[in-house]
């Protein structure tokens, strides 16, 4: 089949060229279309549904509605993963499904259940799903400050403003806004003159709600027009509000002005953002699947088009085209230096200009076949897609076409002319070289099959190699012949400016066949030697460190705090000003932004004791204190550990938002402890946790503190109730106006709107004393105070309630530094099951990025013996021989101990980056061995005896093992060497590439030949 698809393209070498200028074409269109990001996207599918229950206690939240909400959504198809959070007004459940459900199918499921359980929510609350966006989706993040605006003037510019001119930006899901005073009118009622006028906070309430609307009469007719009716009654200044008739008394009207003050004031906030001081941000977030560089650039654009009033700056803090921007230059970077490093060795060794640039030129053609399979398949342009291909492994098959042309045209030449020589010299190898090709792709097959985390980090890595070597085989085949028959129409002639290698080819040819005829001489003690090389690698595996993934380097680092639960956002706000300003003493560190609590919109449920803080750094080659960022960050956590009241660990935007959207854990460790009573669950994490500390490596090690928080529990007394007359919606009522205020209506002005809420005087609300305070007005006239109808006493109670799977859980989570993941885990599990007592009903798992690691190896386990039995395959059918394919399988295990070699020598852990690697080491190994032993086996089939054929064979087949282990090597050597944006996730797949090709060529070329006579068919 190979030898037709040869013979036809020579035959119709202008189509040929015509399906060439098409892929150009094609390609270049996908070139220009596909989207660009810094990573692929590692989210899974999820659907978070989120409920805002206004001053509702996290406990009522996880009753009314959490666990509703919950249980209505869970048994849906494909579905992974139910899990919540429960805080103060809030309400987030996160469902996981598997990745190939459709995110918008996804949707649909869970808007269809969520109208099952409406009706059984509390009254006025509404669950609603968040963006469809990912953990990577937040790509633009800035701050407002300047032209005198108070805070609540530059929140309505943010809010009415800036957000609706970004949100008209093809790919943006969302503008969320953080920080700043939310304008208000507020209505501060006076007990004692409701209580003079026979009024309670009932009647207010509705007679604002009934005084404020607009209402429509449909239309009246009227010389020959239609008149459209229109009443206009809605309020729309506080004036309005304060000429609102509540009832008229002796003929004349009680107005709200009589009984209350009515002002604009701030609405109580969940969150605060400081930049040098208080701040309001922006966040921009991206639909699921758009281009983020281009969405970026646009609203950038759109920003720049912004007319907004003078004096007010709207500056970027996290910019993630930075990151886009730095990763895609380390891939053009790494490509282009393999370029040049692969083309040099192709010219060195094949001695000719004219055959170099034609076996290179497979590589642009190759890419352009990559663009258009990432096209096919909706992957886009990022760091794993492009990064890991290897212009070394892409010219393989062209290497060994070309140069079985270049050798018979220089035995040849004389007798044949150059079309005669490239046909008779493709179809000698086109066999055994697509069936080489065949199983590098097979190889790379099973990475296909890895799930989770993993799958959706290495599958476009997987999908843009095969497709780029598809398109390299079906070239080879094609194209290179065409472009050697033009070359090469009048033979091989030498020019003055090509380069001769045959007198040092020669030299090295024959010192190779003296070293091969001393290792078959002394086969077994070199066998021998090499078998326990063997072993005592793979046995070293054991010690060696694991961990998931290196982390890419995102060039800035997120310092996430937490305060003890129930602080005030007062002093939370004054710790994080004594954070930021113990780390702006450094002069690494060009900005500090800090994000306390939530926004506006949830898209994350941070209390206010917690705090993200964003950490711009200046340019490395400007640092003199620090060579690394692991010393500053060293050096940052001795600064910060001199903040008393403040816990913190240490990560990076992209990271942290990962790692939280993921498991709903921010670290590398996460202990998760599960069971209903959270007095036990405290107990328990503060025992896992002191094990945890005992560990060396352990850094940033806590537990989540979900209780002890300040309550001012209202328990009512029934028959206090009854004798008054009262209803518990009364009480309601006066509490929420005592506390954070009833909202009654909302005032619009043009396109803004603006709540309406019911507060008391701030004098019922500093203590359980004044709250008991709180008068109400009975229907008998009495005025009652909350105390004689309700006991309000001070407890703790919980500060947020997580729920996995239908249970509660409490987690203890920790960073690793100095050590590697698997090792540390390992320790932490031997300690805590040998040290921690479960009751009955409790459970504990591992999760974080360890559990990622153990879900990968063993899938890993299953996928390279796959692999194995794909390759196996295919040898048989390119040999048709079990033992010969047995006999090139020989070398793979040989083939990893240079790969093991290079890990312990740079220090590197096997990660999953590493074990890609030597997925990818075993195709380049066994096609080197399928070369030399198709080469070997030709000189048989013509009847040379066992030595002469063994000898001539492996010396014949030296120069192309040479190329194609070097040129692969050397591709990978600009990502293994490379210190830019992103080469940290790369390194360790490059490393153990190159060392596995070298000990693998070495063995090809040695330790085949020599067990050759064992395993011979003839």
């Amino acid at each position: 089949m190979f030898g037709k698809i040869l013979t036809f393209a020579l035959s119709h070498r202008w189509g040929v060229l015509l399906g060439v200028v098409a892929l150009i074409a094609a390609g270049g269109w996908a070139v220009n279309t596909i989207p660009v990001d810094a990573f692929p996207d590692l989210t899974n599918n999820q659907v978070v549904i989120v409920t805002d229950a206004p001053s509702m206690p996290p406990s009522e939240v996880e009753q009314l509605v959490t666990y509703p909400i919950e249980r209505t959504l869970m048994g849906m198809p494909n579905q992974l993963e139910v899990r919540s959070l429960s805080k103060l007004g809030l309400s987030m459940v996160t469902v996981v499904f598997d990745d190939g459900v459709p995110t918008y199918f996804a949707r649909q499921l869970v808007n269809e259940r969520l109208q099952q359980v409406t009706t059984s929510l509390p009254a006025g609350i509404q669950p609603i799903l968040s963006p469809p966006s990912t953990a990577f989706g937040e790509l633009y993040q800035y701050t407002l400050k300047g032209g005198g605006l108070t805070p609540m003037e530059l929140k309505d510019v943010q809010e009415w403003q800036i957000k609706p001119w970004l949100r008209t930006v093809p790919g943006v899901s969302d503008v969320n806004t953080w920080g700043g005073e939310t304008r208000q009118y507020q209505i501060r009622v006076d007990p004692a003159l409701l209580q003079q006028y026979g009024l309670t906070l009932k009647d207010v309430a509705t007679r604002v709600a009934e005084n404020n609307t607009n209402f429509g009469g449909g239309y009246i007719e009227h010389a020959y027009e239609q008149y459209t009716l229109r009443g206009l009654g809605r309020t729309s200044t506080v004036a309005d509000i304060g000429n609102i008739v509540l009832l008229a008394n002796q003929g004349a009207p009680v107005m709200l002005h009589d009984v209350a003050e009515v002002k604009i004031g701030p609405a109580p906030r969940q969150g605060a953002v400081l930049r040098n001081g208080e701040s309001i941000s922006g966040m921009v977030i991206m639909l699921k699947g758009e281009n983020g560089k281009q969405v970026i650039e646009q609203v950038k654009q759109k920003i720049a088009g912004l007319h907004l009033l003078a004096g007010i700056t709207l500056e970027p803090f996290y910019d993630q085209s930075t990151v886009i921007d730095g990763t895609i230059h380390t891939v053009e970077h790494n490509l282009f230096e393999g370029f040049i490093l692969v083309t040099v060795v192709l010219l060195l060794f094949l001695g000719s200009f004219r055959a170099a640039l034609v076996t290179a030129s497979i590589i642009p053609l190759s890419l352009l076949f990559s663009f258009l399979g990432m096209k096919l398949f909706g992957i886009s342009a990022n760091l794993m897609s492009l990064g890991a291909i290897d212009f070394g492994m892409i010219v393989d098959g062209a290497v060994v076409m070309i140069e079985n042309s270049v050798h018979r045209m220089h035995e040849h030449g004389h007798e044949e002319d150059g079309m005669t020589s490239i046909l008779t010299s493709g179809l000698e190898v086109a066999r055994p070289m697509a069936f080489g090709v065949g199983i590098i792709i097979a190889v790379y097959l099973p990475i296909l099959f890895l799930q989770g985390l993993e799958g959706r980090m290495f599958r476009p890595m997987a999908i843009t190699v095969c497709t780029a070597l598809l398109g390299s085989l079906l070239l080879a085949l094609t194209v290179i012949p065409v472009l050697s028959s033009f070359v090469f129409r009048k033979g091989l002639r030498r020019k003055k400016n090509e380069t001769n290698t045959h007198h040092w080819m020669d030299r090295l040819s024959q010192r190779y066949t003296t070293g091969l005829s001393w290792v078959i001489r002394h086969r077994i003690a070199v066998i021998t030697a090499m078998a326990l090389v063997m072993i005592g690698s793979l046995a070293s595996l054991a010690f060696i460190g694991t961990e998931f993934m290196p982390r890419l380097d995102e060039g800035s680092i997120l310092v996430e705090t937490r305060k003890l639960p129930g602080i005030s956002l007062t002093d939370s706000i004054e710790i994080s000003k004594r954070v930021e300003k113990a780390l702006r003493a450094f002069p690494e560190i060009q900005d500090v932004t800090t994000k306390i609590g939530r926004p506006d919109f949830a898209t994350e449920a941070m209390g206010i004791n917690e705090g993200d803080v964003y950490v711009a750094l200046t340019p490395t080659r400007q640092w003199t204190r620090f060579h690394t960022k692991e010393e500053l960050i060293d050096a940052m956590d001795k600064a910060l550990a001199k903040i008393p009241g403040i816990s913190y660990d240490f990560t990076q935007p992209m990271a942290m938002r990962l790692d939280e959207t993921v498991s709903g854990v921010k670290a590398d460790l996460a202990i998760k402890i599960f069971g209903d009573d959270f007095q036990q669950l405290d107990s328990l994490a503060q025992q896992v946790l002191r094990q945890v500390n005992t560990i060396q490596g352990a850094a940033d090690a806590q537990m989540e503190i979900n209780s002890g928080v300040a309550e001012l529990s209202v328990q009512i007394r029934r028959d206090a109730l009854a004798r008054y007359g009262l209803n518990v919606s009364d009480v309601q009522q006066a509490v929420e106006a005592g506390a954070s205020g009833a909202i009654a209506s909302e005032v619009i002005e043009g396109q803004r709107r603006y709540t309406i809420a019911l507060r008391l005087p701030d004098r019922y609300r500093t203590d359980a004393q004044s709250m008991s305070e709180i008068p109400l007005h009975a229907p008998g006239g009495e005025t009652v105070t909350l105390g004689q109808i309700a006991d309000v006493l001070v407890s703790r109670g919980a500060e947020k309630i997580n729920r996995e799977q239908g249970q509660r859980r409490i987690v203890v989570m920790s960073n690793v530094r100095g050590r590697d993941l698997g090792s540390f885990v390992e320790e932490v599990q031997q300690k805590v099951g040998r040290n921690v007592q479960l009751p009955a009903g409790y459970t504990i798992t591992y999760g974080g990025q360890f559990e990622n690691q153990q879900r990968a190896m063993q899938r890993l386990l299953l996928v390279i013996p796959l692999a194995l039995g794909i390759v196996c395959g295919l040898l048989y059918m390119t040999f048709h021989s079990f033992k010969q394919a047995l006999l090139i399988l020989i070398n793979v295990p040989f083939a990893l101990v240079g790969g093991i070699a290079a890990l312990w020598i740079f220090h590197l852990n096997l990660n999953l980056s590493a074990s890609v690697g030597f997925i990818a080491l075993l195709g380049v190994a066994v096609l080197n061995g399928v070369v030399l032993v198709s080469s070997i086996n030709q000189l048989r089939d013509a009847g040379e005896s066992m030595d002469i054929a063994v000898l001539h064979g492996a010396q014949r087949r030296l120069r192309p093992v040479l190329m194609t282990a070097l040129v692969a090597s050397l591709g990978f050597i600009p990502m293994a060497i490379s210190t830019s944006t992103g080469a940290e996730v790369q390194r360790p797949l490059a490393t153990v590439v190159i060392g596995g090709l070298v000990s693998s060529t070495l063995l090809t070329l040695f330790l085949l030949p020599t067990i050759y006579e064992w395993f011979d068919e003839h």
